[in-house]
């Protein structure tokens, strides 16, 4: 037996809900999470029509990267088509569940990082880390119960900073305390001033994971009570953020490589903007990823793919970048194939199934 929360708990593993942007409404979004899964549909987006395939093919749980409720809902009298879906959702007990900035948002098995697969890129980096993601603990700790403290700490998910873990640093002083008669001290004595040999530990750790940080400090800490702060940084964080940059294998002239992305990507048209120089730095940005134009052209990108770009927007390449607009639901094409990838190496008993229904809404006519 498998529950929504059980699959919840390994999605926001892999993306957090806390990553998500503000205006964002990710996570569980119709049913509850102690439901048992029957099967699993993932889709792009949860309409209607994706709902009667989740029914004909006995899933009582949508995956969904486009979240179906994004503003507030006053009234459920089926007078549109997300009030119509949710409703029958209801109904047929299927639970509806999104992840949507919150993939798009990680450098590893996120959105952007399957883009970047399918284009054989290298050297991947998000192109705009996000700041206030990360916090630093500091406790104090005796001596000779330092190392077990850290281990617990790290296993918590405490000092990781790029491609390292276990980082803190450790300086050595001495702590004093005394206890009052209702105190049960680990060391000392009761109403006399006691002074210990003292290890402060300092580490750094993701905001999300404060909890379970202090949850695992609390637990292995050997002091009755446990000295501790926590700081926020505004360090970038460079696992967490916008978009993502990358390399190609080799430089590629213009055309070479317009042919080569609209064969990656299975597209048909692209919209682009002149560029008359190898081309070897790509940045990317799955769905709407215009306000990255600019950290593209920091980042010194030769190219800039992504959708959504407005006819103004296109005179901001000024021959410095080619710009490539491939459409949103063409940039984002390959995120159930990266969601059902998740959810196997989790869960071996589910075949998830990848919906059949194209919901892309923008046609075109050749």
């Amino acid at each position: 037996m498998t529950t929504i929360r059980q699959l919840q708990v390994e999605l926001e593993n892999v993306a957090p809900l806390s990553i998500q942007e503000d205006y964002d409404n990710c996570g569980l979004l119709v049913g509850h999470s102690d439901t048992e899964i029957t099967n699993i549909l993932v889709c792009l987006d949860c309409t209607e029509a994706i709902l009667d395939e989740a029914l004909s093919k006995k899933c009582n749980l949508i995956v969904a990267h486009h979240p179906l409720i994004f503003k507030g809902i006053k009234k459920l009298n089926g007078s549109n088509a997300i009030e119509r879906t949710i409703i029958k959702a209801l109904k047929n007990n299927v639970a509806i569940y999104a992840l949507h900035t919150n993939l798009d948002n990680v450098l590893h098995r996120g959105v952007n990082s399957k883009i970047a697969e399918k284009l054989n890129l290298q050297h991947l980096k998000i192109l705009a880390p996000k700041t206030q993601k990360l916090a630093k603990l500091v406790t104090f700790v005796p001596l000779e119960h330092a190392d077990e403290l850290r281990k617990a700490l790290f296993e918590a998910g405490a000092g990781h900073i790029g491609n390292y873990d276990s980082c803190s640093f450790n300086t050595g002083g001495t702590g004093t305390f005394k206890g009052n008669k209702k105190s049960n001290p680990f060391v000392g004595a009761k109403e006399i001033l006691h002074t210990e040999n003292e290890t402060r530990i300092e580490t750094v750790f993701p905001v999300f994971k404060q909890a379970t940080i202090l949850e695992a400090l609390l637990k292995c800490h050997p002091y009755e009570e446990v000295a501790y702060d926590i700081y926020g940084l505004e360090n970038e964080w460079p696992l967490i953020g916008s978009g993502m940059i990358g390399e190609l294998q080799a430089a590629m002239q213009a055309t070479d490589f317009l042919a080569m992305l609209k064969k990656a990507m299975n597209i048909e048209v692209i919209k682009f903007t002149p560029f008359n120089k190898p081309i070897k730095k790509i940045a990317l940005c799955g769905g709407s990823g215009s306000f990255l134009l600019s950290k593209a052209l920091q980042a010194q990108a030769d190219v800039f793919i992504s959708s959504d770009f407005k006819y103004h927007e296109f005179f901001d390449a000024e021959g410095r970048i080619m710009i490539c607009d491939v459409g949103h639901y063409e940039s984002e094409q390959f995120t159930s194939e990266l969601i059902i990838e998740i959810i196997r190496d989790k869960f071996a008993n589910f075949a998830p199934i990848l919906a059949e229904t194209n919901t892309n809404p923008v046609n075109y006519y050749y």
